[in-house]
């Protein structure tokens, strides 16, 4: 009981209590309860994992197993969801069989667990599957779950060098959607014509309106720009099209160009990439559970179910805008950053055999994986959500909604939101050196905010966190670090999870723009990860043809825009 207790003592003290070691300890000690649970997959395969139960004495210690318990569960929920997951077990021990009846019935209760309920209900519906489903069963008479599919005989190298050429001809949009900001690229027959910066507030909007809406003006500009190729450099045309591509550009001055330029045929795209920060699933937007919708689901006057659903018709309203037989791919942020990662190294002849693993750390954090076949795996792979840390007591203290708390908004639960990106590092700069945040906080009703009115100070709070630690603050620098020792907590869940075999890890978004910040994200992840690369994807990661003319552009950076211009080709890369 003494690991129990430590544990405990750790987490009334504010620390972190990682759950890697707690599953790692309990493992280790010389007798522990037998538990597994086994998941059926949304593609019908099933997956297991061991979840091994000491003994407890006393009620604090059955509740710290219990949180164990339901973290384990969540985890695997947030990354593949499915059409079932039952927790196998001693049905004659009642104890551990109470305990996962009441590890059940917190997901039927919390809704932050509730969330994963959602996310998997709206999966399974959108896929014509039964109603999702959890229960109990014996560990007697259980086979291995069935082995990994054959991967595919062409190489995840031939498909990525392809689709680059493939992008070589044609229009092509690639569309960054990100939490604070849509980043946008243009190109046409392998020139990269104009890129795109647009600030936004999703989880303002109180209707599906707010999101569609923006996203399918920045496309329609995109799509004028391209008109306004044929149009001379000095027309009063152009100069409204150069004006409306700034980033403060109004959508009066959007409008305009577009209405300018676009004709009464307006030249149509072979392809649409999108990047969306939710789950996506055969190219449609399906989770619901997160920060950019969370306007939408506090809105007590409409169906939230109803009105999320209209997301997923924006594959459709893009569509409109590409030649017959043109293609819109739909894919979530982290699995983009992936492929954009595994495009340029293919290109640039490095062996990507054994797939690639990939992060968009800015706003949120996001997480792709792309095997070494090629497949993109069609799961929500939410790991911004995980429950890594069984601690932190003190930290949770805090409503979801102050600056200060380990809690993510969406949730409610200690996810890994606030560990890593934006929102981690003003709890981090809080906890290491309040006045780092002195002129970016306000407090209302007892919470601790960053000031979002009358002017969004969230990206400039956070741009001047990373110009401190550049300069050498010895607490800004310590946030970064901490950023990368959570990274490498959260690869090692991950790995549990998905036992990808991927060697290194690849960083995109703003924490990447300022190379000193990277460089002690890096620092924090070789501590606990030594043996495993991370690299930035910056202009060393600009090796195919629009990513290089990225790079020689001096007015954006690689970090920036990598995903929007990783769209372009995935919107002809083949997943089959």
């Amino acid at each position: 009981m003494q690991l129990l207790d430590k544990y405990i003592s750790l987490s009334r003290q504010g620390e972190a209590v990682w759950i890697s070691d707690v599953r790692e300890g309990f493992a280790a000690l010389a007798w522990t309860k037998p538990m597994k649970l086994r998941l059926c997959c949304l593609d019908g395969g099933e997956r297991e994992y061991l979840c091994p139960v000491p003994a407890w004495e006393t009620q604090e210690q059955r509740s710290f197993i219990l949180e164990y318990l339901k973290a384990g569960v969540f985890n695997v929920l947030s990354c593949y969801s499915g059409r079932s997951l039952h927790i196998c077990l001693n049905m004659g021990d009642r104890e551990l069989r109470e305990l996962a009846e009441d590890c059940l019935a917190s997901f039927r209760k919390e809704p932050g667990l509730k969330k994963v309920l959602n996310i998997a209900g709206r999966l399974c519906r959108s896929l014509g599957l039964p109603d999702f489903e959890m229960g109990l069963e014996s560990l007697e008479g259980q086979g291995p779950a069935p082995g990994a599919k054959a991967q595919a005989e062409e190489s995840l190298g031939t498909k990525l060098r392809r689709a680059v050429e493939d992008c070589s001809r044609g229009a092509f949009c690639g569309i960054d959607v990100g939490g604070t900001d849509i980043k946008l690229a243009l190109a046409l027959d392998g020139k990269l014509l104009a890129v795109k910066e647009y600030d936004w507030n999703p989880g303002s909007s109180p209707v599906a309106e707010g999101l569609i809406r923006p996203i399918l003006l920045l496309a329609g500009l995109m799509q004028a720009r391209l008109a306004a190729e044929a149009l001379p450099e000095d027309s009063r045309e152009r100069r409204l099209m150069e004006r409306a591509l700034e980033k403060n550009a109004s959508h009066e001055q959007m409008e305009k160009a577009i209405k300018a330029c676009s004709g009464n045929e307006p030249p149509r795209f072979s392809g649409i990439g999108l990047s969306f920060p939710d789950v996506v699933i055969h190219n449609r937007i399906l989770g619901g559970e997160t920060p950019k919708t969370k306007g939408m689901r506090e809105n007590r006057e409409l169906d939230y179910e109803e009105e999320f659903s209209k997301l997923s018709c924006l594959g459709g309203e893009l569509e409109k805008l590409c030649l017959s037989g043109g293609r819109v791919e739909i894919v979530n942020d982290g699995p983009m950053a992936a492929f954009s990662a595994a495009a340029e190294l293919a290109w640039g002849g490095e062996d990507v055999r054994k797939g690639i693993v990939a992060h968009s750390l800015g706003t949120d954090l996001g997480s792709g994986w792309i095997k070494g076949s090629g497949e993109i795996p069609d799961i929500p792979l939410e790991l911004y959500d995980l429950l890594v840390d069984l601690g932190s007591e003190k930290w949770r203290a805090y409503p979801a909604e102050d600056l200060r708390s380990v809690k993510n908004e969406n949730s409610g639960l200690p996810g890994l939101r606030r560990y890593l990106g934006q929102a981690a590092a003003y709890r981090m700069a809080w906890q290491l050196e309040p006045e780092l945040l002195k002129g970016f906080t306000e407090e209302k009703n007892g919470l601790l905010e960053i000031c979002v009115s009358p002017r969004d100070l969230r990206k400039p709070c956070l741009e001047h966190l990373m110009q401190a630690a550049a300069e050498g603050d010895g607490a800004a620098r310590e946030i970064f670090r901490r950023v990368g020792r959570n990274l490498a907590q959260m690869t090692r869940e991950m790995e549990h999870l998905l036992d990808t075999g991927a060697g290194s890890r690849y960083l995109f978004g703003r924490f990447v723009k300022e190379s000193a910040c990277f460089r002690l994200i890096r620092e924090g992840f070789k501590e606990l990860l030594p043996d495993m690369e991370l690299r930035a994807a910056d202009d060393s990661l600009a090796l195919t043809p629009l990513m290089a003319q990225l790079a020689e552009r001096e007015d954006v950076t690689v970090a920036q825009f990598a995903q929007a211009v990783g769209a372009i080709y995935f919107s002809a890369f083949d997943r089959g």
